[in-house]
């Protein structure tokens, strides 16, 4: 019966979950197979999956435990058993097993939730089920139990003592065992009966079960003449009720799996005046532990990959458990065109969901980009936020995180020293030779690998042995031809060196005079950094560093990462870094850390997967907040165009954040220097500067409006800015097509002065929104520039450089014409020139080249003279960085 009902439940949970097979497995140290079988023969007739790990009789428990832990992180094993000697069922190799895999009901765990009476919570030890499933009526009597210690007699003395029997326990070497024997109406036994206790002890009538370890395989004498005794029915029943356990572990399991409601427990925040530095805030804050965090918003153990105490990767597997979770609201925060100080769309969007979340109970995430270490000991510092609103620590979001910029730059070095070895190898080497290389001899084998049979089918090539190429055959294989002048894949470092704008390399001897120039970019204009951002899966992600052109041939074709035969390489260096990063905000609530690109080099933005991620994880009514570098000119129009094309996501609302210090400075105001003192126009009341340089938050209201999505304005409040001037700025902001204005004071408030912001992004989210892209792909790619350069940037045309038109042509001819558009171009004018401010007319928009990242997926024109290596200044911020060498903590990050 108990089997039957078994089978009925999970082929049940089998009709519902079609890909289901729960798997449990049995750790076994003797060399008792009887047991083996009927566990077998049990699993096979409910339908479940049974997998015996048989260690050798005399394994220690440290052994035992080993191999428990590895079974513990199986994600394919929903069940763990063990049939053991008695004299390893101690504590350590009980409490070993995970509470939620423990089918035998064993761990203190599960024993505490039976004796608080939280049935469904435990599973009860199947032995005792199998005891108490035979014993009828037990209302007054006395149950005697006699060598059952362990977890199994705990678990026995609490279910009999429920059902109103009298229990004894005791060992068989107790002074009044025979005595209590006899007045025993049930013995239960369980462990061997010595010789030296005569069955004439227990009297006539009793009822005895036997549940001893080694009853199946063994006999005993209770004196069953004038007994009611059962032996072999406790151990075959056990085994049934393990199976009964399994199948409701399995049910378990999958509700695991299923969306959790958020169990968020928040931090308290106590802001003070004046506003302390940004460091001596986070420091101020005590983090939860990521795990701690993690489980509070759904996620499952397996699911997380803990880096110290508060930064944990987490696994794509997510997106598999939870495909059928409807998304949340998805929001977009870009800016005004911006000042060289920043106006805060980090800090906005930090204290936009410690509003929604911390203080109106919204299921909210965060998903920022990760800051490169140029700008962190340049100019500009860190980007964790700032004030009351910043992911914490702040310390370890900006410098190092997880590794993920240190893996795309030996990702990237590895494919340029590919390149250039190739090429000096070609150089170098008859056809002969070079094939002799490629393909070698090993242990009196030659064979391709996997990545050379694929360069031989695109080649038209069908053949596997690599005997038979003919001589065509072989120079057309080892060769790749490149043309050193076209290649376009520079080497990266994360700081930022002006120093290596232009170098030459190969100047050793050693490479017999392949002399070139070339340059290092900073490590975040990688385009495996913008492959990074817009891959939703690890083979995507390979597929599109497979993808990668790193120059031409001499007949104009594309050479790629593929044909260089390194694509399995880099994704093996970025295997890890794929995985978002989890971290939290000052008040706790929950921000993931993925990808780097700048916005005036690349496109701008966090990755696509941390956004899909936690689109499942906030549930439908919950909120996820992502940021696009500098301008809403630049890194909006990259999020819509490129990032969206991507994931095919749709976003609910944008907000805009704006300053009355850079309204200012467009409305005329003097410049504005990184490291100088404000002048006195930004720090006292000025209305009219304030109208005048609101033409370019007019001008972005129209750029958001041109994709269909409802504007709110978050207007950042700085403490020198009068009320008039605030409420000038929101009235121009609605009369001008805004959903609505907002000041918000999160940077000294934290999420408390960003809620007025969060109702009313809460509000538009709802409003009808008619989403669509500014281009279609089809169009020509002078086309699509243009239509970006006049309808965004408001150019009066656009005129592309001779170099810039070639290669246009050149990427049309190799198929690439119908990509979108990634625009390099300086984030300080939604002109091509930094100094004019306001909404610039009339201008023509110089294309001075254009380039491909056919793996990321985008051609982009560079606008002007744009530098993808940025110079430190005078003064950097390194100045003011140090380590207290008896505390370790970090000083003067900002």
């Amino acid at each position: 019966k108990i089997t039957e009902n078994a089978k009925k439940s999970l082929a049940s949970l089998k009709r519902e979950n079609p890909r289901l097979e729960p798997t449990l497995a049995i750790i076994q140290a003797h060399n008792d197979n009887l047991i083996q079988e009927i566990n077998k023969n049990f699993a096979k007739e409910v339908g479940l999956r049974v997998i015996h790990i048989c260690l050798p009789e005399g394994s220690s428990k440290d052994e035992i435990v080993n191999e428990i832990l590895r079974l513990n992180e199986d994600p394919n094993v929903q069940g763990l058993a063990l049939d053991l000697p008695e004299s390893l069922y101690s504590s350590k190799v009980l409490n070993a097993v995970k509470p939620e895999k423990d089918v035998d009901g064993l761990s203190d765990v599960n024993l505490g939730r039976l004796v608080r009476g939280d049935a469904y919570d435990c599973l009860v030890p199947p032995t005792a089920c199998a005891v108490m499933e035979l014993l009828e009526d037990l209302g007054g009597k006395t149950v005697l139990l006699v060598g059952a210690g362990g977890a199994v007699g705990a678990a026995l003395q609490c279910m009999l003592q429920r059902e109103g029997a009298a229990t004894l326990s005791c060992r068989w070497k107790a002074p009044q065992l025979q005595t209590k024997l006899h007045h025993a109406d049930v013995v239960v036994v369980g462990s061997t009966k010595p010789d030296d206790v005569p069955a004439s002890w227990i009297k006539p009538g009793t009822t005895i079960i036997s549940c001893s370890p080694d009853l199946l395989s063994e006999k005993h004498n209770y004196g069953q003449q004038n007994n009611h005794a059962a032996e072999n029915a406790v151990g075959s029943l056990a085994i049934a009720m393990r199976m009964q356990n399994m199948v409701k572990n399995t049910e378990r399991w999958i509700k695991s799996q299923q969306y959790r409601k958020w169990d968020l427990r928040c931090l308290k925040l106590q802001p003070l005046s004046p506003v302390p530095s940004d460091i001596e805030i986070s420091r101020a804050q005590s983090p939860k532990a990521v795990d701690v965090l993690a489980k509070e918003i759904g996620l499952l153990t397996d699911e997380i990959e803990i880096y110290g105490q508060t930064k944990a990767k987490v696994r794509l597997s997510l997106l598999e458990r939870l495909k059928d979770q409807p998304d949340g609201k998805y929001v977009l925060v870009a800016g005004i065109t911006p000042t060289p100080l920043g106006e805060g769309k980090s800090t906005v969007t930090i204290g936009l969901v410690q509003a929604l979340t911390a203080h109106l109970n919204i299921n909210s995430f965060a998903c920022l980009r990760q800051p490169s270490q140029g700008p962190t000991f340049g100019v500009k510092g860190g980007a964790a936020g700032g004030g009351y609103a910043q992911v914490i620590p702040m310390e370890e979001f900006n410098l190092h995180l997880t590794g993920d910029i240190h893996a795309i730059t030996a990702a990237n070095n590895l494919l340029a020293a590919a390149v250039d070895a190739r090429i000096l190898h070609e150089n170098t080497q008859s056809d002969k030779a070079l094939y002799n290389r490629l393909v070698p001899v090993v242990n009196g084998v030659r064979e391709f690998s996997a990545i050379q049979l694929a360069r031989l089918r695109r080649l038209g090539i069908t053949k596997t042995d690599p005997g038979t190429l003919t001589e065509e055959e072989i120079s057309k294989f080892a060769r790749l031809d490149i043309d050193p002048s076209t290649i376009t894949w520079q080497r990266v470092v994360d700081t930022n060196d002006r120093f290596l704008r232009k170098i030459t390399v190969g100047q050793a001897n050693t490479e017999k005079g392949f002399v070139r120039q070339a340059q290092f970019d900073i490590a975040v204009a990688s385009e495996i950094m913008a492959i990074l951002a817009l891959t939703t899966s690890l083979q995507d992600m390979k597929e599109r560093l497979g993808k990668m052109v790193v120059a031409n041939d001499k007949k104009g074709k594309p050479v790629t990462a593929e044909d260089l035969g390194v694509t399995g390489a880099l994704a093996v260096l970025m295997k890890d870094a794929i995985k978002p990063t989890l971290m939290q905000t000052l008040e706790g609530t929950p921000v993931f850390v993925h990808a780097g690109p700048f916005a005036n080099i690349a496109h701008g933005n966090s990755s696509v997967l941390a956004d899909k991620i936690a689109l499942k994880l906030v549930g439908e009514k919950g909120f996820v907040v992502t940021e696009a570098g500098f301008g809403a000119d630049i890194g909006m129009e990259k999020f819509f165009n490129i990032k969206c094309r991507a994931s095919g996501l749709v976003p609910s609302v944008v907000v805009l954040v704006a300053t009355v210090r850079a309204l200012k400075m467009h409305g005329g105001g003097p410049n504005v220097t990184a490291g100088a003192p404000l002048k006195k126009e930004y720090t006292e009341e000025n209305l009219q500067l304030v109208a005048d340089g609101c033409c370019n938050l007019q001008k972005q209201i129209q750029i958001t409006q041109l994709f269909g999505v409802p504007v709110v304005v978050a207007l950042n409040v700085f403490k020198t800015d009068s009320p008039a001037e605030v409420d000038l700025v929101c009235k121009i902001a609605k009369q001008s097509g805004a959903f609505d204005a907002v000041p918000c004071n999160h940077w000294s408030a934290g999420g408390e002065g960003a809620v007025k912001l969060a109702q009313a992004v809460e509000k538009a989210a709802n409003q009808k929104n008619s989403f669509k892209y500014l281009y279609s792909l089809e169009l020509p790619i002078i086309e699509k520039i243009r239509i970006i350069a006049q309808k965004v940037y408001g150019a009066q045309d656009i005129e592309l450089s001779p170099a810039a038109q070639s290669q246009v042509d050149c990427y049309t001819r190799q198929g690439f014409g119908n990509l979108p558009i990634c625009m390099a171009k300086t984030h300080l004018s939604l002109s091509h020139q930094p100094e004019r401010k306001g909404v610039p007319t009339g201008f023509i928009l110089p294309i001075s080249d254009v380039r491909a990242s056919i793996g990321a997926g985008f051609i982009y024109p560079l606008v002007g003279t744009m530098s993808t290596m940025p110079g430190l200044p005078t003064r950097p911020c390194f100045y003011d960085i140090d380590l207290d060498p008896v505390t370790e903590q970090v000083k003067g990050l900002f």
